[in-house]
C-alpha cells in the first residue's frame, strides 16, 4: 500500500503544470471588508491583487513587477478590468437581493476563472464559473460552449447566454489562446521562482491536554504536498482531520493535519508520526508524536509558527482572495444573475 501511494504522489509531481486563476469577490453587508476584491495567482502564488478601496491593480511578487515595468499596458489592462468588474458585481448582488426578496446578508458574489497548462504535453484547459452565497450557480463548458446551471434558478440566464455566440466565441479565444499565451509569459518571468523546492519547518501544536494533536508545516513550496498521520509507519485515517493548503504572505504555503489523541494510550504515542511529503523532494519530513516537542497555551498562540498569512488583516484578505471559493460549497439559495451582468474575462 504504501509502494501504491509513493507511486501516485510521484506520478503527479512528475507532470508539470502550470495554472492561472483568477478570484473575484463581491460582498454586501460585511463590515471593514472591500466591496469588492480580485486576485491573480500562478501555480496558487498571488501574483496580482487589487480592490475596490485601492481601486487599481497592483503586481505582487518581484518577478511580476519586472513584467509589468517591460510592459505597463498589461498592468493598465488589469485595473480596467478590475473597475469594470467591480461596477457588474455590485449591480448584481443589487439585483439578487431584490430577485430574491432577500432582507439578511451578508451576500456573496463569485467567479473564479483561467487556464492550466501542460508544458510537456501542451495540454490547455480553461474554466469560468460563478457562485453565490456558497453555492454553484453556473459554469461553461467550453468543449460544447454552452453553460451547465446545476440549479433550477440558473436555467434562464443559461438559455439567454447560450443564444450570445459572439460571447461564446470571444471566451473560447481567450481560454484557449490569451489566457495560455499570457501563463507562458508569467512562467517564463518568474521561472525561478515557480520552479523552485522549499522544505518547511513542522510542528506539534496542542490548545490543552485534551485537545487534538495539530502536525503544522509552513513555508513550504510548490503547494504540491501531502500530509498524514501514520500508526507503525502505516497511514491511516481514523479520528484524522486534514486541513487545507494555504498562502503564506511570502509565496510558499502552509498546511495541517490533526490527531484525535483521546484514545491514545500514553504508552502507544510513539508507534505515531506524523508525515509531510513534498512533490519532487527525496526525503520526508518525519514528525514522532512526542509530549516533549508539543506547543500547548503555554506558549502563546502568537509565538506558533502557523505563517504570516493568518495573523494580520492584509492576510485575511489575501486568503480571501486567492481562495475566493471559501465558502462557495455552504448550503444557500441559488441565484438569478442581472440581464446585463457577465464581463467575459
Amino acid at each position: 500500500m504504501k509502494l501504491l501511494a509513493l507511486l501516485l504522489f510521484c506520478n503527479t509531481a512528475s507532470s508539470v503544470k502550470y495554472s492561472l486563476k483568477y478570484f473575484l469577490t463581491a460582498t454586501s453587508g460585511l463590515p471593514d471588508f472591500p466591496e469588492f476584491v480580485a486576485s491573480a495567482s500562478v501555480n496558487g502564488v498571488q501574483v496580482g491583487y487589487c480592490d475596490s478601496n485601492i481601486r487599481t491593480a497592483e503586481p505582487t511578487q518581484d518577478w511580476m513587477k519586472k513584467l509589468v515595468k517591460d510592459d505597463p499596458q498589461h498592468l493598465d489592462w488589469y485595473s480596467e478590468k478590475c473597475f469594470g468588474n467591480q461596477q457588474v458585481f455590485r449591480a448584481n448582488i443589487d439585483s439578487l437581493k431584490q430577485r430574491l426578496n432577500q432582507t439578511r446578508g451578508p451576500y456573496i458574489l463569485q467567479r473564479m476563472n483561467g487556464c492550466e497548462w501542460d508544458d510537456e504535453t501542451e495540454e490547455i484547459k480553461g474554466f469560468n464559473q460563478y457562485g453565490y452565497n456558497g453555492e454553484d450557480f453556473i459554469a461553461l463548458d467550453l468543449q460544447t460552449l454552452t453553460w451547465i446551471a446545476p440549479k433550477p434558478q440558473a436555467v434562464i440566464t443559461k438559455l439567454k447566454w447560450d443564444a450570445e455566440k459572439a460571447r461564446l466565441e470571444h471566451n473560447k479565444n481567450y481560454y484557449i489562446n490569451r489566457c495560455p499565451d499570457w501563463l507562458k509569459k508569467y512562467v517564463k518571468y518568474g521561472r525561478s521562482f515557480l520552479q523552485r523546492s522549499v522544505l518547511p519547518s513542522v510542528s506539534l501544536l496542542q490548545r490543552s491536554p485534551s485537545s487534538v494533536v495539530s502536525c503544522h508545516a509552513t513555508g513550504f513550496y510548490p503547494h504540491r504536498a501531502k500530509m498524514l498521520w501514520r500508526k507503525d509507519e502505516e497511514e491511516f485515517h481514523d479520528g484524522v482531520d486534514k486541513g487545507q493548503i494555504l498562502p503564506n504572505h511570502d509565496g510558499s504555503f502552509q498546511t495541517s493535519v490533526q490527531l484525535n489523541v483521546s484514545s491514545v494510550k500514553p504508552g502507544d504515542w510513539s508507534r505515531y508520526d506524523c508525515v509531510f511529503q513534498l512533490a519532487g523532494a527525496e526525503t520526508d519530513i518525519i514528525t514522532k508524536l512526542d509530549k516533549k516537542v508539543i506547543h500547548t497555551n503555554s506558549v502563546s498562540l502568537s509565538e506558533f509558527p502557523v505563517g504570516p498569512a493568518v495573523g494580520a488583516a492584509v492576510g485575511v484578505l489575501l486568503l480571501l482572495a486567492v481562495f475566493g471559493f471559501f465558502i462557495w460549497k455552504r448550503n444557500s439559495q441559488g441565484f438569478q444573475l442581472a440581464d446585463s451582468e457577465e464581463t467575459t474575462n
